[in-house]
């Protein structure tokens, strides 16, 4: 696991490597194909990852862990062999390249079918560990060890089982390393605008404090477990607007409906349907100016101080909600670090379809800047003044 967080930090990617044999193995017929280079291997696993979004198949992407085995002063001989040995345990359509240079090789396994994942676990790695010994050697097939990701991953029904596996995603990592400094800077105007903020709205919130409290029974906050990015969860801080012990499921079947597109545009009246239940029987009659205002939402500015958020992002959902999500949608909770303000919420205002949103939020973070978040936080007044979808 710490090679495949190395791999997740590396920039620099080595020149193609072709690794050649003179003579195969014995017993070995085939010769070895070429490795791709990091980058190029990279972006072919990005290219898989879209490929089995759209055409809802699976894939596999082995990892072999070749450092210490080469590290024997014969390297390129026992690549060589490795190759070769990996070439004759793969099928022909099969990708083979560098992970991580001189670290980590990479198989992208296509096409798999209806086969589960154990069983192809248990095939393959047989199928590996009996290459490796008759191309390296026993001892030195001790050396190289082998793990396996499948995607698109398989989310069990805890909320605490959301977390992606970042070895499947290694182009986001690049992407941030690659603005570091940017992102740095985003941090720091997260910190100081979160801090300045709760100093400037102290009045309103110890006001807001007192409104809850004295109006229903019940906390103050309202804590709620959400998904950061790369799906860490967190507590999700927002002023209770509820009344205490409601039932989750109104909530759960109305958003479940809502993403699967089975919500229409409209309903009887033409009102259109948004992203918030509206006329919501839980919310008490101070809870429904906090949400028309937004004031809700202000100790979410605890949560940037905290780094489990930023001003700027798409926002963070509940689990369950993360389950209903298409393959696709799951990226928005992959490519960015959640935010109080998006693109979606000055642009759609929660009044768009739910594809509309993530494609927003998608759109976020593939043209991500320092000047996008500086365009969104001016517009994000105006959009919360307006009162426009906020329920």
């Amino acid at each position: 696991m710490s090679s495949i967080k190395t791999a997740l930090k590396s920039e620099a990617a080595g020149p193609k490597l072709q690794i050649r044999e003179n003579a195969p193995v014995a017993g070995m017929e085939n010769e070895a194909r070429t490795l791709l280079s990091e980058d190029a291997f990279v972006s072919m696993l990005y290219l898989e990852r879209r490929r089995a979004e759209r055409a809802q198949k699976r894939f596999v992407l082995v990892l072999v862990d070749v450092k210490r085995a080469l590290d024997d002063g014969n390297k390129s001989r026992t690549l060589g062999k490795i190759g070769i040995a990996l070439t004759n345990s793969t099928r022909e359509t099969d990708i083979l390249g560098w992970y991580l240079e001189d670290n980590l090789i990479g198989v992208i396994g296509t096409e798999l079918g209806e086969t589960a994942p154990k069983i192809i676990h248990e095939r393959l790695l047989e199928k590996l560990r009996a290459a490796f010994q008759h191309s390296v050697g026993k001892e030195k097939s001790s050396k190289i060890s082998v793990s396996f990701h499948f995607f698109p991953e398989e989310y069990g029904k805890s909320d605490s089982n959301s977390v992606a596996n970042v070895a499947l995603y290694p182009d986001i990592s690049r992407k941030e390393d690659s603005k570091k400094l940017a992102f740095g800077i985003k941090r720091a105007m997260d910190l100081f605008g979160s801090a300045a903020a709760l100093l400037f709205f102290s009045p309103a919130l110890a006001a807001i404090a007192l409104a809850i409290k004295l109006s229903s029974k019940g906390p103050v906050l309202f804590r709620q477990e959400r998904l950061g990015q790369y799906g860490q969860t967190f507590t999700f801080l927002k002023f209770r607007s509820m009344y205490t012990n409601c039932d989750a499921k109104i909530h759960q079947d109305y958003v479940n409906q809502f993403i699967a597109g089975q919500v229409g545009e409209s309903d009887g009246d033409g009102t259109k349907q948004v992203f918030k239940i509206q006329q919501d029987p839980r919310v008490t009659a101070v809870g429904r100016f906090l949400r028309k205002t937004s004031l809700d939402e202000l100790p979410q500015f605890i949560n940037v101080l905290l780094g489990e958020m930023s001003l700027v992002g798409p926002r963070p959902p509940i689990a369950y909600e993360f389950r209903a999500y298409d393959l696709w949608h799951r990226r928005r909770v992959l490519e960015i670090k959640p935010g109080i303000t998006g693109l979606w919420q000055v642009e759609g205002r929660s009044r768009t379809r739910f594809d509309d949103m993530v494609r927003l939020d998608l759109k976020y973070a593939r043209g991500w800047s320092l000047w996008l978040d500086v365009k969104i936080l001016i517009q994000t007044p105006s959009a919360v003044f307006s009162g426009d979808g906020a329920h």
